[in-house]
């Protein structure tokens, strides 16, 4: 029998980490696939709001490959989804970042139809100030709206601005930068996609995390 105070504390404390770690690893195994489809729900949520369910027959969300055009589109690795038809292109919707908002980066979603103009535009995350440069949200207001249906054709690149600098794009009473970032962003995106557009649809496309470990897997065992 035990008979020292300080050794049962210790027993009792290793016992309930036992079984807390049991629970939280029983807790994750139950709950991460349901998290895992919710975020996919999200997402394509957020995806046919630009391109909707109706005009494409592919599965989106899987449907993507990754890009690289740190200049056009904000970072280093860009996912593209593509929406296609009867595997006609519809659309491609890019993760381009705006790097040069007010207080840092903002993340969108920019669809491009196949003849080049504009799906719309979401944004996705941001710390711009709110009252201010939060209107970018669509929640917020109906500018994010005014990208719909605007081309590198409609208006002119030059007119790809601010209408303070001399475009067509309404920016905020106290907060130009942000509209600024974004217009710039957007217009960079048309630019990538009118210089890609006749590889774009044919990259290969990414292959879901858990063929990719399938592969990997495959690739190892057979060295």
């Amino acid at each position: 029998m035990i008979k020292h105070p300080i050794t049962i504390a210790g027993l009792l404390l290793a016992m309930f980490a036992v079984v807390g770690v049991g629970l939280v690893a029983v807790t994750h195994q139950a709950t991460k696939d349901q998290i895992a489809e919710n975020e996919r729900m999200a997402l394509l949520n957020s995806l046919n709001a630009l391109v909707p369910a109706s005009s494409i027959d592919n599965d989106i969300v899987n449907d993507k490959t990754v890009v690289s055009d740190i200049d056009k589109l904000g970072t280093k690795e860009t996912t593209v989804y593509f929406g296609r038809k009867a595997e006609s292109p519809v659309a491609a919707v890019f993760t381009s970042i705006a790097p040069d908002g007010y207080s840092g980066q903002i993340k969108l979603l920019v669809a491009v139809l196949a003849d080049g103009s504009l799906g719309g535009v979401r944004v996705v995350a941001h710390k711009e100030t709110p009252g201010l440069g939060d209107k970018i949200e669509v929640e917020k207001g109906d500018w994010i709206h005014s990208f719909q249906g605007k081309s590198l054709k409609d208006p002119k690149p030059a007119k790809w601005k601010v209408k303070r600098d001399g475009g067509i794009f309404d920016q905020f009473s106290g907060a130009t930068i942000t509209p600024r970032a974004i217009v710039k962003a957007v217009k960079n995106t048309l630019l990538y996609y009118d210089e890609n557009k006749k590889s774009l649809f044919l990259a290969k496309k990414q292959a879901p995390a858990k063929e990719q470990m399938a592969e990997a897997a495959k690739t190892e065992s057979g060295k």
